[in-house]
């Protein structure tokens, strides 16, 4: 079956770019061509200038957290910055032509798509989709020859006060046209239902339909180094108390914090599979990202969630409660006692949970795909 994926741009954020690839991989496997949508969204919305600097001061300056660009960069400054990322995307992800505005979207029909698949990472999050009607797949219009699948699409959060009310009624009419609904949080499925009048599965994301292997090859094949310490931190918003949080697991265990993150000098991204290198060497994880405890699960690593309001705290209660792992979740250095640092965590258990879960997801992939059409 010929499937196209629409996902997020592929720009520099670790967990989406491996989620695209993983989501792709996995299909490929069972036999499916599949090009993951290329859209750059170049095209942006009038004054958003203007509003990314607002939004950019506001971070910096009032809530004191770390950003290194207040205004714009160029293009030529973000191909440099996204040099290894935009590698890992050009190697591992096999796309469409480049899709830079949503008009552009309806050349997409051309490719002949037997089936779309939406998702996942954030697609349903007006705050952070530039794409938010053709994640609903507003570009087909009425049109039927094509199955409509979501696959752990995300709204990010647990409720649905970022959507304008004519824009809830809107996309609600076109979710009604999808085949089969999978959604990453267990909240989502309770939206699906109360503001959009269809049924959604909970289902793992992407990065978790593959194993700790399959990850593991990607690095042997660029000959990453070892990383520089024995405890995984990626953090993404930074402030005082964070920092006190990683200091304070870190002294707990006796342990050496590195990070693989954008280079504060040349504002350039590591590469991908250095990224993953970091979670196969560490003993230990410290993370306020999503797809960070999704890979600290993966390769087995015990590790501190630090809620993070802002990005959207549905996302770590679901992944958290799904594994049994409530308890690694903090808020504060408060939260943070010896106790939570040394509590072990019962992989055995996890991995069979994680398994459990895949098949969840293969059954849910292949009826959506091989299934009637509505």
């Amino acid at each position: 079956m010929k499937i196209g994926i629409l996902t997020q741009p592929l720009h520099n954020n670790y967990g989406g770019l491996l989620q695209a690839y993983a989501l792709q991989y996995y299909l490929v496997k069972q036999g499916h061509e599949v090009l993951t949508v290329d859209f750059k969204g170049r095209n942006k919305p009038r004054f958003w200038g203007i509003r990314g600097i607002i939004l950019n001061s506001i971070q910096k300056y009032i809530l004191c957290r770390h950003v290194k660009h207040v205004f714009p960069i160029t293009e030529q400054k973000k191909q440099f910055h996204g040099q290894h990322t935009r590698r890992f995307a050009s190697e591992h992800i096999r796309t469409t032509q480049i899709i830079t505005s949503l008009n552009e979207f309806t050349y997409i029909k051309q490719y002949q798509f037997d089936a779309y698949i939406v998702g996942s990472d954030q697609v349903w999050r007006p705050f952070y989709s530039p794409g938010m009607p053709a994640f609903f797949l507003d570009f087909l219009g009425d049109e039927r020859q094509s199955k409509r699948i979501a696959y752990a699409a995300s709204f990010g959060v647990d409720h649905c006060n970022e959507f304008r009310k004519n824009d809830l009624s809107h996309y609600a009419k076109r979710l009604q046209q999808f085949d089969a609904i999978g959604v990453r949080e267990d909240s989502a499925v309770e939206l699906c239902r109360d503001y959009f009048a269809v049924d959604a599965v909970h289902v793992i994301d992407p990065t978790l339909l593959l194993d700790k292997a399959d990850y593991c090859t990607l690095v042997n094949q660029d000959y990453i180094q070892p990383s520089m310490g024995n405890m995984m931190v990626y953090v993404l918003d930074k402030d005082p108390e964070k920092q006190a949080i990683i200091s304070t697991v870190a002294n707990a265990r006796g342990l050496t914090p590195y990070t693989v993150m954008q280079d504060e000098t040349t504002g350039i991204y590591p590469p991908v599979t250095q990224w993953l290198r970091g979670f196969m060497d560490a003993e230990y994880v410290v993370t306020d990202s999503f797809h960070g405890v999704a890979f600290a699960i993966i390769f087995n690593k015990p590790f501190i969630a630090i809620g993070n309001h802002d990005r959207g705290l549905a996302r770590f209660t679901s992944i958290l409660a799904k594994f049994g792992l409530e308890e690694r979740l903090v808020f504060s250095l408060q939260d943070l006692t010896i106790d939570k640092i040394n509590q072990p965590v019962n992989f055995g258990a996890v991995n069979k949970l994680k398994m459990a879960e895949q098949q969840i997801a293969y059954t849910f992939l292949q009826e959506a795909l091989q299934g009637e059409k509505k």
